[in-house]
């Protein structure tokens, strides 16, 4: 049964409400200064990666900017199609690309399938954003977003910063790329961002999980609205899978 009332009891709890959320933003705000006052890591090893221009460094990814903020985009090669969930966070790319770049920032994902499948599936969701191949590089292992058979056999897949064992589980997420949960699930999602100063590339942030929360554009409205995400499994699709509202 949902709570009702009139305008005046409205007000006095919305105006109880923008206070916490007032300091939820101040806290927030916080929070990303201390993320820019993380040490920066130099990145040593040479990661090569295929992209629509030709073979690149990572250093290329930057596009002539001094920053770059790669997403960790679930599509193994073994996939038939993009992770569902990535999908969905990436349907907001494109219209942050533009404005990122003329604020010295690239975008851009990252998956190890082939570049010639992700060309297919970014053809088919209609998006423009960068989108480079690590299909023949330890990308996005060493950055773990990618877990290798030994790692997950031992149960020691390191994820979001703890050991994990994703073993037990067996989520119908799986059959949406075409493949069993184990194979879905040594791949996970992820953004990591870099610096590249006098040449030389720095890893200065990572985050996983629930830390990539806020790129979902769909859940920050959700958040809102009057029933609040409101899930019971797996409801949402690829933007090309649902009916016509």
């Amino acid at each position: 049964m949902r709570r009702t009332g009139t305008r005046a009891e409205w007000l006095a709890a919305r105006l109880e409400l923008l206070a916490e959320e007032k300091e939820l933003t101040r806290r927030s705000d916080e929070l990303a200064r201390r993320r820019q006052e993380l040490p920066w890591v130099r990145v040593e090893k040479d990661y090569r990666f295929d992209t629509d221009e030709g073979e690149a460094s990572l250093a290329d990814l930057f596009q002539g900017r001094s920053q770059l903020l790669v997403y960790h985009f679930m599509f193994a090669p073994e996939y038939a199609a993009g992770c569902p969930s990535c999908s969905a966070v990436a349907d907001g790319f494109d219209g942050s690309v533009v404005h990122l770049a003329n604020h010295d920032v690239t975008l851009c994902a990252v998956s190890r399938a082939p570049l010639p499948r992700l060309r297919e599936y970014k053809k088919r969701m209609g998006w423009s954003f960068p989108w480079a191949s690590s299909f023949a590089s330890d990308f996005n292992y060493d950055f773990h977003a990618a877990h290798t058979e030994e790692e997950w056999r031992t149960g020691e897949v390191e994820y979001n910063f703890r050991k994990r064992d994703f073993r037990g589980l067996d989520l119908e997420i799986a059959a949406t790329v075409g493949t069993d949960w184990e194979t879905y699930r040594r791949e996970g999602p992820g953004v990591s961002a870099f610096a590249l100063e006098d040449g030389v590339v720095y890893h200065t942030y990572s985050a996983y999980e629930r830390g990539i929360d806020g790129l979902w554009g769909m859940y920050q409205w959700l958040d809102r609205a009057p029933l609040g995400r409101n899930e019971t499994g797996l409801w949402f699709r690829r933007h090309d899978e649902y009916r016509s509202a």
